[in-house]
């Protein structure tokens, strides 16, 4: 123990204990920490039990209190702002509710040690015993949606036992107050490229009557829903555009096309398809949902799915002027409409049959685009690659 306080001195760490009306349980955990660390946070969040007792009671702790309960996320940002403050690198997070063991510290210590300036996810055993149902839901829920907004696979997104990069997640303005933070923090981690991993913890769950909860179902579900449709349109509309022209080096367009086309065992045609399709689903007006749309149809369909996906976005912002012009041109073609109104014609029924029109060009433009994209790369395709069909 007196070498995971070193450890812990040396790498600048110190342990956030956010609490609200966990009166039986917050001392065991204090003493509990205390084995490890010297250098302990307390945020009281507007407690009504015997809280505050127990607190002014306890010495060699840094104590943060006020009388109006303002949510664990809000906890949480004010321990890990004063952390910072005090200019500690690392802040561990552990909750006050007894359910997380303290001689796991070492193993985050461990970790961080390996993987510097990573963000931590202490990983619970979800068949534990008394683990209540609704958290095992919850948490597959989580880590699902994890998943779709960040492309990272986690086990556990929920756990509050965590290690934080202070210095790395400084910067960063969360929108939420309460619960749904913990969640928000590690996808806005994971798109500011740290590294979130999970490490095995133990986890304590008394039996349900003796247990404390402060989760409300509908009210939190609503909360982590609405966050969750907020990320998830970030995710589509920036991060992984953002993402995929990061991964635009030479070298990754150099390795695409020598696995996905001329070193590739598929056939001119599929190749050929994949491209056309994508080049469908990245003009269509589906805006965000082009590369998954076009993905899940790739798969559907048999055919190269990184191909779809990668040509997808052709949607990128300097070809968007383009692709709305077009599908206006389009739009007013078929529609025998102008392409443009001028300035002085716009109203709500103008605009309302402009969005028709757009829509209805949109996709006539997506079909003649795959043709003739797909119609180029089958006869360059056999010319440089001569594959069977």
């Amino acid at each position: 123990m007196i070498d995971c306080i070193d450890r812990l001195k040396a790498l600048g760490v110190v342990v956030v204990i956010p609490t609200y009306n966990n009166h039986a349980t917050l001392l065991d955990v204090i003493d509990g920490v205390s084995c490890y660390s010297n250098d302990i946070i307390v945020v009281n969040d507007g407690s009504t039990d015997g809280t505050a007792d127990i607190l002014a009671a306890k010495q060699g702790i840094t104590l943060i209190s006020y009388t109006e309960n303002r949510g664990k996320g809000h906890a949480l940002k004010i321990g890990l702002r004063k952390a910072a403050e005090l200019g500690y690198r690392y802040a561990i997070t552990i909750d006050s509710d007894g359910q997380h063991y303290s001689d796991d510290i070492p193993s985050f210590i461990d970790q961080i040690e390996k993987t510097p300036d990573a963000l931590i996810v202490g990983a619970r055993n979800l068949t534990a015993d008394n683990m209540p149902g609704k958290n095992t839901f919850a948490n597959k829920f989580s880590n699902f949606w994890f998943k779709v907004e960040t492309g990272i696979t986690l086990q556990d997104t929920q756990s509050g036992y965590r290690l934080y990069p202070l210095k790395k997640i400084a910067t960063m303005w969360f929108f939420t107050p309460r619960y749904e933070f913990e969640l928000e923090v590690i996808v806005r981690s994971a798109w500011k490229r740290i590294p979130v991993i999970n490490i095995p913890v133990k986890v304590f769950y008394p039996s349900e009557e003796e247990r404390v909860s402060h989760f409300r179902p509908l009210r939190d579900f609503t909360r982590i829903s609405i966050l969750n449709t907020f990320l998830v349109t970030i995710a589509l509309l920036y991060y992984y555009p953002i993402s995929f022209f990061r991964a635009l080096t030479k070298e990754n367009i150099k390795r695409f096309i020598r696995d996905h086309i001329t070193h590739s065992k598929e056939s001119n045609l599929k190749i050929t398809f994949s491209v056309g399709l994508g080049i469908f689903f990245g003009i269509v007006p589906l805006w965000g949902w082009q590369m998954i749309s076009a993905g899940v149809t790739a798969h559907l369909l048999r055919l190269n799915k990184v191909i779809a996906v990668a040509v997808s976005n052709i949607s990128i912002p300097p070809m968007i002027p383009f692709i709305l012009y077009g599908s206006m041109a389009m739009g007013g073609m078929a529609l025998n409409k102008p392409t443009l109104l001028p300035l002085s014609s716009i109203n709500i029924e103008s605009i309302s049959g402009c969005m028709f029109q757009y829509v209805v060009g949109s996709i006539l433009l997506a079909v003649v685009a795959s043709v003739i994209f797909s119609s180029i790369t089958f006869v360059m395709l056999n010319f440089f690659r001569r594959n069977p069909l």
